[in-house]
């Protein structure tokens, strides 16, 4: 699978944007910008992520066992099943429970509107074959869910190396290589990067 840099058929213009993760991720290259205090999101990014109720330090570790359980759990009716891996419970441990509205954010995002999004990996339980699928096109790497974007209209997942992605009706999108970089992409609104099958 290679990335290739999506055109978006209707950028931010007035408040409209196209559907789904391709009007709604970052781009892989977009960092939002360092904090100017040097602290670890920038200034928009740490206010909607603490609105939302994350603060540094946080650690669900319980919550993130329990999820760990369940989606190691679950069996599709097709016999698929899911993968637990340090970074998707550390994920979860971290950010699991958060809905992030972006209400409060000033203007649209960067290149793309922003998307509000929750991160709870129940959200893409009953999806472990399309997951199996993607860690297939990937070059047979494990991935699990992370959460949901847009209502649940695009999942958003995580690979056993951090990286993060969103799937939708009309295709996969690379978010970023770690997570604090897929979830400034969502925030700021920054260009995603499309997936494609080799």
């Amino acid at each position: 699978m290679e990335l290739a840099e999506h055109t978006p058929a209707q950028p931010v213009a007035g408040g409209a944007a196209g559907g789904g993760a391709s009007a709604s991720a970052g781009g892989a290259g977009a960092t939002g910008g360092a904090a100017a205090s040097g602290g670890r999101f920038a200034g928009e990014v740490d206010a909607a992520l603490r609105r939302a109720g994350w603060y540094p330090g946080r650690l669900l570790a319980a919550q993130a066992e329990e999820w760990a359980h369940a989606v190691a759990a679950y069996t599709s009716p097709e016999g698929y099943r899911h993968s637990v891996f340090p970074a998707a419970v550390a994920a979860w441990a971290e950010f699991g429970g958060l809905q992030v509205d972006l209400e409060g954010l000033a203007g649209e995002g960067l290149l793309l509107a922003r998307t509000p999004f929750t991160i709870d990996p129940l959200l893409g339980l009953h999806q472990p074959r399309t997951l199996s699928d993607l860690g297939r096109a990937l070059g047979d790497v494990e991935v699990a869910p992370l959460g949901a974007e847009l209502d649940a209209r695009a999942l958003l997942a995580v690979d056993e190396a951090g990286r993060v992605y969103s799937l939708d009706h009309s295709g996969e999108w690379f978010l970023g290589a770690t997570l604090d970089h897929a979830l400034t992409t969502l925030i700021t609104g920054t260009l995603p990067h499309r997936l494609h099958v080799a």
